[in-house]
């Protein structure tokens, strides 16, 4: 079944990365389904540390539904993020968007973080 009109008034936003196959899936899925959505490079338009705050509100088990623990980049990573401040983890993560799990789906009041073709059904349903 496809999915034509959006019901929500709040654009859809996807935070991608071209070569990453989980991003790359989830935007067949929305071509697919004729869903409209505004597509942002995660690495040449990141989310700002506002977007950040905004999409860890959305979450269910905070920091660690969107941050990529088990990424090379974490792991060379010399500082410990619990003794970082709110304000510092999200300026890093605006930096150093390869820290993010992808992709990010939003349409504001809803997040899909990585390729889950029922959740983003329910989202646009």
């Amino acid at each position: 079944m496809a999915v034509a009109e959006r019901t929500h008034t709040q654009k859809l936003t996807f935070f991608t990365y071209p070569s990453c196959t989980s991003c790359r899936k989830a935007k067949a899925w929305l071509s697919e389904n004729g869903v409209n959505y505004e597509e942002r490079h995660l690495f040449k338009n990141p989310p700002t540390a506002e977007e950040l705050l905004d999409i860890i509100k959305m979450t269910s088990n905070g920091l660690d539904e969107i941050l990529s623990t088990r990424s090379q980049r974490f792991k060379n990573l010399d500082v410990d993020i619990n003794d970082m401040s709110v304000k510092e983890l999200l300026e890093m993560l605006s930096e150093e968007p390869q820290l993010l799990k992808r992709p990010i789906l939003t349409d504001g009041e809803n997040l899909i973080v990585g390729f889950n073709s029922s959740a983003m059904k329910n989202l646009l349903s």
